[in-house]
């Protein structure tokens, strides 16, 4: 990737639903040429999706959790198929393993306090390899980025 790859995919970070003229005047690109690079970034993986950012509030979802879970048994098996508990719910919008205390921590978007405790008897309760979890309720958000820094 050159300089104009990263202006483009900063460009798009910011805001993907403008036209591929408007895009190009902005990297300084003729359209051809920023399609054909934007076809190019795609291809190879580098934009893996363009997506609306929704207001979770303005559709209900207005409970941020983050939930740490530590497993009773490790091994690849046990923390891919807890993974794969994880992500078929649909309250569940990032599910990381990660190294240290805890082996798996979870970002939630909850209408309320009953869909997470129906979660919680799904997820954590029902599973014998759950051996603890821990969950930290958002009271406010001073940094919520979606955009790669580079």
């Amino acid at each position: 990737m050159d300089r104009l790859d990263l202006k483009l995919l900063a460009a798009l970070q910011k805001d993907a639903s403008r036209t591929n003229a408007a895009l190009a005047e902005e990297v300084n690109l003729s359209p051809s040429s920023c399609l054909r690079r934007i076809q190019r970034l795609k291809a190879n993986g580098v934009i893996k999706r363009t997506v609306a950012l929704i207001d979770p509030a303005a559709v209900g979802r207005v409970l941020k959790a983050i939930v740490e879970v530590e497993l009773e048994r490790h091994g690849a098996h046990h923390m891919r198929t807890f993974l794969a508990h994880a992500k078929s719910e649909p309250a569940v919008t990032h599910a990381y393993a990660v190294s240290g205390e805890v082996d798996v921590v979870l970002m939630l978007r909850l209408h309320d306090m009953e869909e997470f405790h129906d979660l919680c008897e799904r997820l954590f309760r029902d599973d014998n390899n759950v051996a603890r979890f821990r969950t930290l309720f958002v009271m406010q958000t001073a940094k919520e980025e979606t955009g790669v820094p580079f």
